[in-house]
Formats: C-alpha cells, sequence, structure tokens
C-alpha cells in the first residue's frame, strides 16, 4: 500500500487510531470558532495542542497507547482536520462562531459534520471512564445551544491553573 504520492503506516492500536478519528472532528469544530472569532493562530496551536491531550487520556483510559496520537491517525489527522479547507467540521465551527445557528448551518451544508454527534458521545465516554474532556464539554454547550463560542472559549481560559502535563 505504497507509491510515490500515498504511503500507508500501520497500527495494531485500534483503540487509539479509532479514538483519534472520532475526536479530531470535535476539536476541529472548535478550531473554526476560534478562527470566525478572531484569535489568531496561537489561539488555534494551543487548541490542538490540548485537543490531543484529550484525545490521548481518553484513548489511554479505554486501553489505547497514547504514542499513537503522536502518529499520523492522531496529531497528522487533527491537524488537517483543524486547518484544512475542506474540513466539515471547521466550517462548521466557523459559521456557529459568526452566531449562525447550528440547525441553519446543518440544512446548508452538502455533507455530515460527524462532530456534531461525536461530541456528545465522547463526552458520554469518557464520563464513563473518569476522563476529564474539558474541550468536548465546552463543545456539547456551543452544539447544545447552551453557549455562545466566545463564552466556551472565556470559560476554558479561566479554568483552573495547572502544569500541562497534569492529567
Amino acid at each position: 500500500f505504497r507509491s510515490d504520492r500515498f504511503r500507508l503506516y500501520a497500527s495494531d492500536d485500534v483503540v487509539g487510531v479509532v479514538i483519534g478519528g472520532a475526536m479530531k472532528n470535535v476539536i476541529a469544530i472548535a478550531a473554526g470558532g476560534i478562527e470566525s472569532l478572531g484569535l489568531g493562530h496561537n489561539a488555534i496551536a494551543a487548541l490542538v495542542t490540548r485537543g490531543l491531550a484529550e484525545m490521548s487520556r481518553l484513548a489511554y483510559a479505554l486501553g489505547g497507547r497514547r504514542d499513537t496520537l503522536a502518529g499520523l491517525s492522531g496529531l497528522g489527522d487533527l491537524v488537517l482536520t483543524c486547518t484544512g479547507g475542506l474540513s466539515r467540521n471547521r466550517q462548521l465551527g466557523i459559521e456557529l462562531g459568526k452566531g449562525r445557528p447550528l440547525d441553519e448551518v446543518l440544512d446548508g451544508m452538502r455533507m455530515v459534520a460527524e462532530g456534531v454527534r461525536t461530541t456528545r458521545a465522547v463526552l458520554d465516554l469518557g464520563a464513563r471512564h473518569g476522563v476529564e474532556l474539558p474541550i468536548t464539554a465546552q463543545m456539547a454547550e456551543v452544539i447544545g445551544g447552551h453557549k455562545t463560542p466566545r463564552s466556551a472559549v472565556e470559560e476554558l481560559m479561566l479554568r483552573r491553573q495547572r502544569s500541562e502535563l497534569d492529567e
């Protein structure tokens, strides 16, 4: 499975690959929101980094390996989905950040933005396994219409300060 334009890397960590593939969509919605709020590249980089930490914590709690999330199926896919021009989830976040209602945005999309349904499922999974997922929790509030993207960012920024590596 390789050519001069494509190369496949294998992994036996099904849990890590699946969690990465699901959660990247949630984080991409948040990235789109940050972009539309004009918070800049540093804010998006911080979001991607902390989003990767959330993904790694959940994967590990479910029996996956943290290092899987540092590879293409984790970080690689996360960066693309959070920054790529064709990302449906990022585009959804941009529109939510502009204040458009979720239903209106979804009605105008030609394809599914998987992160909408994934957000609640991931949050529930984290709760069942005792994993704190602050970005995902804020995105659930935004998607549920209970919070604006700006207030979600503010709440994340005002969380209790601690070491970056504290889990």
